[in-house]
């Protein structure tokens, strides 16, 4: 399974960029497509219109992780062994969801989240 991060949903709206190009190629491919409750909240602050929602929607196929207790703890190891940073919060909690789920995140933001790759997240 592909976790979308959220610079994903909000590409994905955006024609001829690479990563509505590689959803679409993911979803010709018949690959399973999911985002964390985390990033949902993001994509919903938007900018977005209804018409865009709905479109992410049917993409995702009603696959929203929700925040689980496994994952904030998950995500309390990621922070807490990733030195601490305020900015890190989020990131960790969205690792967590895609370390959780066995999923592979896809994000645009892979710098921000390759210190959590050797405590077990795996990018696209």
């Amino acid at each position: 399974m592909i976790l979308l991060d959220t610079n994903y949903l909000i590409r994905f709206l955006v024609r001829e960029t690479f990563e509505a190009d590689q959803v679409k190629s993911w979803i010709e491919n018949q690959e399973e497509l999911c985002t964390s409750a985390i990033c949902w909240y993001e994509f919903l602050c938007g900018p977005v219109d209804e018409e865009g929602i709905l479109l992410v929607e049917s993409i995702l196929n009603n696959q929203i992780l929700p925040f689980t207790p496994a994952q904030a703890r998950e995500a309390s190891r990621l922070f807490n062994l990733c030195d601490r940073r305020r900015t890190l919060r989020v990131d960790a909690m969205i690792a967590a969801a895609a370390i959780i789920s066995h999923s592979i995140l896809a994000t645009e933001n892979r710098q921000d989240f390759s210190q959590f790759v050797p405590f077990g997240l795996e990018l696209l």
